[in-house]
């Protein structure tokens, strides 16, 4: 979906993810950081401007980019997907980030952008994640956020090299958001992210 929202706190912006971004991006992934992924690895400027394309086209989807605030860095990429204004859903997911934002204030900084965004912005009552099983660094992120692990959809998921994987649920509901914005929020104060950096 072609869109022109931008979310920006504690030194993370969300813009729109363009074709610009593709060969940052294509910089930034490798096998590992794209493990768990259904697509096979955009890991050429051309292959991520097809990627990218491909995310602004899909009608469901609202593709970003994650660029740092202060410089325009690009970080990674993320976006809210199957959104169904009438069923008041949506999923985030399709996200990454290159290494040297691993562990610090992007995942949680982002997570609370499409979070807000999905309940407060869109009236949205649920939000949905997904990971691959065998992407423990991933569901322990889920968990972090404070999502109820929903259940597993066995052999859900088909890699690019043809295996087979199972899909870990989570959610969070509209009522429990305020629980969760306030530990994002909380989370970004202990690493020194402070909101308008």
């Amino acid at each position: 979906m072609i869109h022109d929202i931008v979310l920006e706190t504690h030194g993370v912006r969300l813009e729109p993810l363009a074709k610009r971004h593709a060969e940052a991006l294509a910089a930034l992934v490798d096998d590992g950081i794209w493990a768990g992924m259904t697509q096979p690895l955009p890991g050429t400027p051309e292959l991520m401007a097809t990627y990218v394309e491909a995310a602004r086209a899909a009608p469901d989807q609202v593709p970003f980019a994650v660029v740092s605030a202060a410089d325009g860095v690009v970080r990674g990429s993320t976006r809210l997907y199957d959104l169904a204004p009438a069923q008041r859903r949506v999923e985030i997911g399709a996200t990454f980030y290159g290494r040297d934002w691993w562990g610090g204030a992007t995942n949680p900084a982002c997570k609370y952008l499409l979070l807000r965004h999905a309940f407060e912005e869109l009236g949205l009552q649920r939000v949905a994640l997904r990971g691959d099983s065998r992407n423990t660094r991933s569901l322990a992120a889920m968990r972090r956020l404070g999502a109820t692990q929903e259940g597993v959809l066995r052999a859900h998921r088909i890699a690019p090299d043809g295996s087979t994987g199972d899909s870990v649920y989570f959610s969070i509901l509209a009522d429990e958001w305020p629980a969760v914005r306030d530990g994002l929020l909380a989370r970004l104060a202990s690493i020194g992210a402070t909101a308008g950096a």
